[in-house]
C-alpha cells in the first residue's frame, strides 16, 4: 500500500491539469461571449454539478478527463452542401451541425463560436493546450529552482565487473574500469582533458582510442593517476535528448564506441531561471520525437504483449503505467530517497504529463485542438487571400465535413488507450 499515495497524488494532479487544460478553452471562449453550456471534469454518470453564469459546472465519475461544451461549433451548411444521403438521412456532418447549433438558445445564434474571426478562434482552441505547457513549465520550474534536478557527476558510484554487463564473465571479457577505479573515485581529468561532469566524461571517453589512458582521480582525499585502456565495443547510441536512438522497427541503434565500464553517481543540482526553458525544451522535443515514432512504439508493444518478450524500458506507457510510475516513487525504500526527491519526481511526472497533453493536443487532427487550430488558420488565411485579391468573403471553414476522419481518429485514440491499458497491467514496463 505504500504506493497508494503516489497514485492518489498523481490521480489529483491529472484532474487538475485537464481542469486548468477546459478553462484555458472556457475563460478565452467567455470573454468572447460565446456561451459554454458545460464545464465537467472527469467522464461517466455525473456526480456533482451546479448551474452558474450558464454553465453547469460538474464532476463526473471516472478520472480519465473532462470537457468543456463550446456552443455553435459548427457553421451551418453552405449552399450547395450536401446535406443528406441516398436514402433521405442526414449525413454525418449535418447531424452534428445540427446538434452544435441545438446547443444556442433563442437569441443567442449571433454568438455562435464559428461566427468568431478566425484568430479569436484560433486563441479559444489554442488556450487549452497552453495551459499545459504553461503548467509544464511552472513545475519544471519549481523543482529546477528548489530541489533541483539529479545531475550525473563526475564521481564515480559503481563499476563494471564484465564489458557485457554481466555478473561474472571471462578474463577476456572483465571490464577495462576494474581494479583501476574504485566506487567513490572522483574524476578531474581525462587523457589531459580536464572534466566536471559526467558529459564531460562521456566525451573523453568517446574521443579515446583504445590505448592506455591516464586518468587523475581524487580517491579518500588523496590526488592520484592511474591508467585505464578502454576497449571497443557494440554500445547504443544516444540522442541529445538522453533517450536511446531507435530505427524505423524501433529496434536499438548501435555503434563501435570505446568503453570503460564505470557508472555516474548522482546529486541534485539547483539551477537558476534561465535553465527552467532550457529544461523545458528539452522536455517537450523528447516527447515530440516519441510522438512522431507512436505507430512503430505501439507496433513494438503489441509484438511485446503477444510474445511475451518484456518491454522495453523506453516503451510508451498509458495512464495505468504513469500511475504506477508515481506509486513506485512513493512506495521506494531506498534510504537515500527522501521526501524531497520524490516530492520532486512526482512534479517531474506531471510536468511529463502536461507536456504530453501539450503536444498531442497539438496535432493536427480532428477532435483534438490541433484540429481546430489547422481549420481556424486555413479559415484565415482564405479571408485574408480574399480581401487581399478583393473577392467575396469565403466564410467560416466547415469542419463539420471533415467528421469522418475525426471518428476514425477517435475510434485509433480509444484503441491506443485499451491497448496501452491492456499492456500495462499484463506486460508492465520494469
Amino acid at each position: 500500500m505504500a504506493s497508494l499515495p503516489g497514485i492518489v497524488l498523481f490521480i489529483i494532479g491529472l484532474l487538475i491539469s485537464v481542469a486548468i487544460h477546459e478553462l484555458g478553452h472556457l475563460i478565452p471562449a467567455k470573454i468572447f461571449r460565446v456561451p459554454v453550456p458545460r464545464y465537467f471534469v472527469g467522464f461517466g454518470p455525473t456526480l456533482w454539478s451546479t448551474q452558474r453564469n450558464g454553465t453547469e459546472w460538474g464532476i463526473k465519475a471516472f478520472p480519465l478527463g473532462g470537457f468543456v461544451s463550446i456552443a455553435g461549433m459548427l457553421a451551418p451548411a453552405k449552399p450547395g452542401v450536401k446535406t443528406h444521403d441516398k436514402h433521405g438521412q442526414l449525413t454525418i456532418a449535418e447531424q452534428a451541425r445540427r446538434e452544435s447549433a441545438a446547443e444556442l438558445r433563442p437569441g443567442e445564434e449571433h454568438r455562435a463560436f464559428w461566427r468568431l474571426p478566425a484568430r479569436k478562434k484560433f486563441v479559444v482552441m489554442f488556450g487549452g493546450p497552453f495551459t499545459n505547457a504553461a503548467l509544464a513549465f511552472i513545475l519544471l520550474g519549481v523543482v529546477v529552482l528548489g530541489p533541483g534536478l539529479v545531475q550525473l557527476t563526475n564521481q564515480i558510484s559503481a563499476v563494471s565487473q564484465c564489458v557485457n554487463n554481466a555478473d561474472s564473465c571471462s578474463v577476456e571479457q572483465q571490464s577495462p574500469a576494474l581494479g583501476v577505479f574504485e566506487a567513490g573515485d572522483t574524476i578531474l581529468i581525462w587523457d589531459g582533458i580536464a572534466v566536471e561532469n559526467w558529459a564531460d566524461i562521456q566525451r573523453a571517453i568517446a574521443d579515446s582510442e583504445p590505448v592506455p589512458t591516464d586518468v587523475v582521480i581524487i580517491r579518500d582525499g588523496v590526488e592520484q593517476t592511474v591508467t585505464v585502456t578502454p576497449v571497443l565495443t557494440e554500445r547504443p547510441v544516444i540522442t541529445d535528448a538522453g533517450q536511446v536512438q531507435t530505427d524505423e522497427q524501433g529496434n536499438p541503434v548501435t555503434e563501435m564506441r570505446p568503453y570503460v565500464g564505470i557508472s555516474p553517481a548522482m546529486e541534485r543540482e539547483r539551477g537558476s531561471l534561465g535553465d527552467v526553458p532550457v529544461f523545458t525544451w528539452q522536455m517537450m522535443s523528447g516527447t515530440a520525437g516519441v510522438i512522431a515514432k507512436l505507430p512503430v512504439h505501439l507496433w513494438n508493444t503489441v509484438a511485446d504483449l503477444v510474445t511475451g518478450q518484456e518491454r522495453d524500458a523506453t516503451s510508451i506507457v498509458g495512464i495505468i503505467g504513469i500511475a504506477d510510475m508515481a506509486g513506485s516513487i512513493t512506495a521506494t525504500q531506498a534510504t537515500d530517497y527522501d521526501l524531497v526527491d520524490r516530492f520532486a519526481d512526482l512534479l517531474i511526472l506531471l510536468a511529463a504529463l502536461n507536456t504530453s497533453l501539450f503536444i498531442f493536443n497539438m496535432l493536427p487532427l480532428l477532435p483534438l485542438d490541433g484540429g481546430h487550430l489547422a481549420g481556424a488558420t486555413i479559415e484565415g488565411v482564405r479571408r485574408h487571400v480574399a480581401r487581399w485579391r478583393g473577392q467575396p468573403d469565403p466564410g467560416a471553414f466547415d469542419t463539420a465535413r471533415l467528421l469522418p476522419l475525426s471518428n476514425a481518429v477517435i475510434i485509433f485514440f480509444i484503441g491506443m488507450t485499451l491497448l496501452l491499458v491492456i499492456a500495462d497491467i499484463l506486460n508492465p514496463v520494469v
